[in-house]
This record gives C-alpha cells, structure tokens and sequence, in this order.
C-alpha cells in the first residue's frame, strides 16, 4: 500500500486565482466571443477555472509535495502582493492560426515576471523540463479544435475590437499549488496550498 501512495503523482500547477469581479467581466467577453463560431469549434474554459498560471509542473510524485511546498513558501513570503489588471484578448501563437484565445494580465512594475522566474527556478527539480515560451500573463478562455477560415476572421476582428476593454483590477496577495484531476467531463481543480505574498506595496 505504501508503495502505491509513493508511486501516485499529482498532476500540479502553480497559479494566481481571480476574483469574481474579474471572472464575470471576462465570462461575458468569452460568452461574446463563443457566439461568433461553430459550437464544437473550441473547446472553451469553465469560468471556475479561470486562473493565471505562473508555472505548470505537470506529473510531480505525490511524495515530493511537502518538499515542493517547502520551496515555494519562502519565495513567495519574499515577494510582493501584486496589483494587476485584466485586459484585452489575443490568440497563441497568433490570429491567423489560433490554437488559444486569452485574456491578457498586466503588471506595470515588473514583479510579476520577476515572481514567475523565481518560482520557476525553485520548482525546476520537481519540473525539469522546462517551458521554450517566454512568460506572458494570461487567462486560458479556450482551445481551438477546428476552425473554418471565416470563424477565424471574424473572432480575430472582435479580439481587436477588445484590446482595450479591462475586464477589471485587483491585488493578488497569494500564489497556489493546485491539482488538476482529468476526467472525461473536464478537469477538475483543487487548491492544495496557499502561498502569501509576504510583503505589502
């Protein structure tokens, strides 16, 4: 028994959650954009979900997560509470051939990307294969399966039409380690741990 609970691993990520102000704002722009294509054409993200994502680790072995955890707190009580703001929507890797429409997060000072990289340094021996894309904040709306090429037109036109919209502000004053469970209906999120920003602007 004991070696199949040390054999178990966690399918983890290290993310920052959203208030509800900031969801519903950005629901009602998924809702404006999910109307514009097919209904099977992009897999959308459950609101409930909605989450920036500092760093996702993947598979960790669930006997590392007390060492895990003991890597991330000292960090983050180090850091910064950060005041962000949720703005504008875009596309990966662009709008001629979407495969993620997003929902931009912004922070003027610089310690959010100087958080993600300190966290992503404290976390590389549970994660060692590391991520080739630079850090941008974001809000996953959804993944595109199939698009036909006017859909594709007409949700990048409505995107710029957005670029401008806040979807609200907020200061973020912990980081947490959640667990993400696949299932046929979706996955499943599940906060493990809440890491407080130590220090107050």
């Amino acid at each position: 028994m004991a070696d199949d609970i040390s054999a178990k691993s966690l399918r983890l990520f290290v993310a920052i959650s959203l208030p509800d102000h900031v969801r519903h704002a950005i629901t009602a722009a998924q809702e404006e954009l999910r109307a514009l294509v097919s209904p099977n054409a992009i897999r959308w993200t459950n609101p409930d979900q909605f989450h920036l994502t500092l760093k996702f680790l993947g598979d960790v072995p669930a006997g590392q997560e007390g060492a895990l955890r003991a890597a991330l707190q000292p960090i983050c009580a180090a850091a910064y509470a950060l005041f962000l703001c949720a703005q504008g929507v875009g596309f990966f890797p662009h709008e001629r051939s979407p495969r993620v429409i997003w929902a931009g997060i912004n922070e003027s000072t610089g310690s959010l990307a100087d958080l993600q990289k300190r966290i992503e340094a404290a976390v590389q021996p549970f994660a060692p294969r590391q991520g080739t894309e630079k850090f941008s904040g974001h809000v996953t709306l959804g993944r595109v399966k199939f698009l036909k090429r006017p859909e594709a037109g007409k949700l990048a036109g409505y995107a710029r039409s957005l670029n401008q919209r806040q979807f609200g502000e907020w200061t973020a004053k912990e980081v947490e380690l959640i667990q993400s469970e696949l299932a046929p209906s979706g996955a499943r999120h599940s906060v493990l741990a809440a890491f407080p920003l130590g220090h107050r602007r």
